[in-house]
C-alpha cells in the first residue's frame, strides 16, 4: 500500500503578507478618505454638468419621451451615479438611480415624471449637507411618484 504524500505550497500573496513594512489598514482607509476628500469639488462640478445635461434635453412635443431619449435620460443619470457614488452623495445616487428606472424600458416616458426628477437631482445638489429632514422628503416624493408611475414587479411565488 502506498501513501500518498501532500506538499503545500506557500502562495506568493501569505509571503508578501508576512513580510515587514507597509501600512495599516486604518492609516491607509485615512489616507484613501483624504485622497476622496480632495476629488470631491470636482465630482460635484462632473454632477451638476451631467444634470445640467440632462436639463438640456428637449421637452417633446406630445409630452411623451421615447426611444433615443430615454437612452438619454438612462446615460446621464447613470452618469450622475458614477460621479456622485465615490463620495458619499447617496441622496444624488437614490434620485438618479429613481431616474435610471423611470427611463430604462419600464414604458414609462412621461415628460413630467422625468422632468420632475431632474429639478429633484438639480435641489439636491444646492441644497446644503445639514437640510437632512428637506432631502428625506425630496427622497419620499419621488419614491412615491415612481411607485405611482412605475408597473408593478412581479413578485416570486413563494
Amino acid at each position: 500500500m502506498s501513501v500518498v504524500t501532500r506538499i503545500q505550497r506557500r502562495s506568493r500573496l501569505s509571503t508578501l503578507v508576512d513580510q515587514p513594512g507597509g501600512i495599516s489598514a486604518g492609516v491607509g482607509l485615512a489616507r484613501a478618505r483624504a485622497n476622496l476628500q480632495a476629488m470631491e469639488g470636482e465630482a460635484r462640478e462632473i454632477v451638476a454638468q451631467r444634470i445640467a445635461d440632462l436639463a438640456a434635453i428637449p421637452a417633446p412635443q406630445d409630452g411623451v419621451l421615447t426611444g433615443e431619449g430615454l437612452e438619454e435620460v438612462y446615460r446621464g443619470s447613470a452618469a450622475v451615479i458614477d460621479a456622485a457614488g465615490p463620495f458619499a452623495l447617496e441622496d444624488l445616487c437614490t434620485a438618479a438611480a429613481g431616474l435610471c428606472d423611470l427611463a430604462d424600458g419600464s414604458g414609462v416616458s412621461d415628460w413630467r415624471v422625468i422632468a420632475v426628477h431632474i429639478q429633484a437631482l438639480r435641489l439636491l445638489l444646492a441644497l446644503p449637507e445639514d437640510a437632512v429632514a428637506e432631502r428625506e422628503q425630496i427622497l419620499l416624493n419621488l419614491e412615491d411618484v415612481r411607485r405611482r408611475k412605475l408597473p408593478p414587479v412581479d413578485q416570486p411565488a413563494g
